[in-house]
């Protein structure tokens, strides 16, 4: 996973272009933000969803897109203020990008394990899917996502002299990890952590399909539970855009030469940020019980926006 895909040590930007880029990754870093930040709100402020699997899964998944967005738009603005980084400062921040990356996709499974067993197995639900494991799975979660590339903090740190980690590179992660063994195991560990992500995928809808069928099982909820599965689908494929990516960007740059720095900013974007406005649709949007509280901190707010702008005048009248 390219954390800085959008330029290169040796391609730069006019001033308006680069201005323009980074202005729109801070409105779109923004725009998201503060879906997220209701999101994240709605959740803490109602019990109601303190004990439920489902929308702790969820809202864990809202931050941890939020942390990898908020660490990838930072490394995309730093690159164009500072061009070159402290190795020390930049492996903390690709690290954080690689970890909440590679978690997307893993929540993605957690959660259609969710469905599958709240749909397919409801009289045992409520023992298996407790708030308490659902903590537990997400810390599993974080392990297997984080142990590939904490072992290669740890190459680099035996095969690297100290004062390279004083020293200032293009924040690139092959610029930091530079070992090639360490390429190839990031990429067969990224080839099965995916291949398992797909395969439960695929398990969970199609339980889900053959449950809709039956007479003893709620349709309309094996339904939504199929639909929502479907959508994390879409997130999954395109979190594997990234693999073809590189691919897809040689054969752009060869159709539309002189253009690779605009090839791959339209990659970032479609590669890496959109998929994170999906994850507000599938249940801020889409799930009736999320989004009824959702309306109500919106409601809230607004009320209280109109308070705020209440003038004494207006005080003294009412």
């Amino acid at each position: 996973m390219p954390v800085s895909p959008y330029n290169t040590p040796n391609i730069h930007n006019s001033f308006t272009t680069a201005f323009v880029k980074n202005l729109t990754m801070v409105l779109v870093w923004l725009i998201i933000s503060y879906i997220n930040g209701a999101l994240v709100a709605t959740f803490f402020r109602h019990q109601i969803f303190y004990e439920d699997p489902r929308y702790i899964l969820f809202i864990h998944m809202v931050i941890n897109d939020a942390i990898q967005l908020t660490v990838t738009i930072t490394l995309f603005v730093l690159s164009y203020i500072f061009y070159k980084l402290n190795v020390s400062f930049c492996c903390f921040f690709i690290l954080v990008a690689v970890f909440t990356t590679r978690n997307t996709p893993v929540s993605l499974a957690s959660m259609a394990i969710e469905r599958y067993i709240a749909v397919c197995k409801p009289l045992h639900y409520p023992q298996i899917c407790t708030a308490r494991r659902t903590y537990i799975v997400i810390g599993l979660m974080w392990f297997i996502c984080a142990a590939p590339d904490i072992t290669d903090l740890f190459v680099t740190l035996a095969t690297e002299s100290l004062s390279f980690f004083h020293e200032s590179v293009f924040c690139l992660r092959q610029n930091v990890f530079k070992d090639p063994i360490l390429a190839y195991k990031r990429q067969a560990f990224d080839i099965i952590c995916f291949s398992c992500v797909f395969l439960t995928l695929v398990f969970t809808y199609l339980r889900i399909l053959f449950a809709a069928r039956s007479l003893s099982t709620d349709k309309m909820s094996a339904q939504k539970a199929r639909n929502t599965i479907l959508l994390h689908g879409a997130q999954l494929a395109m979190c594997m855009l990234s693999y073809i990516s590189p691919s897809v960007e040689i054969i752009l740059h060869l159709i539309f030469p002189g253009q690779i720095l605009e090839i791959r900013f339209a990659n970032y974007l479609i590669v890496y940020i959109f998929p994170r406005f999906l994850s507000p649709i599938i249940y801020g949007v889409r799930d009736k019980r999320f989004s009824k509280y959702l309306k109500i901190h919106f409601l809230t707010l607004r009320c209280r926006h109109k308070l705020w702008t209440v003038t004494p005048l207006d005080k003294d009248n009412m």
